[in-house]
């Protein structure tokens, strides 16, 4: 249940959808199995047990997009035309043109298709119409695109845009390196990877390494830009922040696990309280980082 990735999109405060009008379009847009010549199908599934397409909880969301995909490997692809190929070489005794070789592989593509076995998973994304926050947890750009696209289908309009900040992250992020420490609730962590602006692009990456020696500062110094910065938040959250204003590796540290775990009765009742602790305290990290890097830029 608990987030990894953050691709953090903003909405209008009191963004007015109505919930139950919601629940009723994603209903009507479940993932459907891949047939028999789609590589990939996509669809809403249910967040939770309670077998709706919107979990609500005191005004935070839940919905999760279902991606169903066949697994053909384009080595098997290859080795199969390639007997084929060789077979059709030894009957008609002369090597394959490349109109034969690319027919032969759309063939063999379009028989295996059907028996290929499919795999699912789901793209979460989080929504709190309160503070005007839309959260995909996703690990790319690409996947959390394949939620917003669906989303606003579902969802028409959908007045969503990327969170931008007056400050950029890597400028941010390399002035608390050379100040030895982060603003507010934030401690900077172990994790640093550094990025040349010339042509070399040269990269420098530390991972489990104090990062307040004079080497970081000359690397700074010598022009290099703050790609990914490790950080801490609140001694409750763990997480690295990027140059794209992403939240990468996000994790909810021993202190709010145990929060969770010693008062959950079930399994469901764990789910609620779960969604519960992470919401609530995603809502003030991401409120305290917008401060961090200068407020959130007018103009929408």
């Amino acid at each position: 249940m608990w987030f990894k990735n953050l691709v953090l999109n903003r909405l209008p405060e009191q963004w007015a959808v109505d919930p139950d009008e919601l629940e009723q379009k994603l209903a009507r847009a479940p993932l459907q199995p891949c047939g028999g010549f789609q590589m990939e199908s996509r669809g809403w599934v249910c967040p939770h047990e309670d077998g709706l397409f919107l979990y609500q909880q005191h005004r935070q969301w839940l919905l999760a997009l279902g991606v169903e995909q066949k697994l053909l490997p384009a080595s098997v692809i290859r080795q199969a035309a390639k007997e084929r190929g060789e077979e059709l070489v030894r009957r008609q005794g002369h090597p394959l043109g490349r109109r034969q070789a690319r027919d032969i592989k759309e063939q063999v593509t379009s028989e295996l298709m059907p028996r290929a076995l499919a795999s699912r998973r789901s793209i979460y994304g989080w929504i709190d119409p309160g503070n005007g926050w839309l959260v995909v947890d996703a690990a790319s750009d690409a996947k959390a695109e394949h939620f917003l696209e669906a989303l606003r289908k579902a969802q028409e309009p959908l007045p969503s845009w990327r969170l931008e900040t007056q400050r950029s992250p890597a400028s941010a992020m390399g002035q608390w390196l050379l100040e030895g420490d982060a603003p507010g609730a934030f401690g900077i962590d172990q994790d640093l990877e550094l990025r040349a602006t010339d042509a070399s692009k040269a990269t420098v990456r530390y991972a489990h390494h104090n990062l307040e020696g004079k080497e970081i500062r000359d690397h700074l110094a010598a022009g290099k830009t703050v790609v990914r910065l490790g950080l801490t938040w609140n001694e409750k959250i763990s997480f690295v922040l990027t140059e794209h204003l992403e939240v990468r590796r996000l994790a909810f540290l021993d202190l709010l696990r145990r929060d969770s775990e010693s008062e959950a009765q079930d399994e469901d009742e764990q789910f609620e309280i779960d969604f519960a602790l992470m919401t609530g305290e995603l809502a003030l990290m991401l409120a305290d980082l917008v401060k961090a890097l200068g407020s959130e830029k007018v103009g929408r």
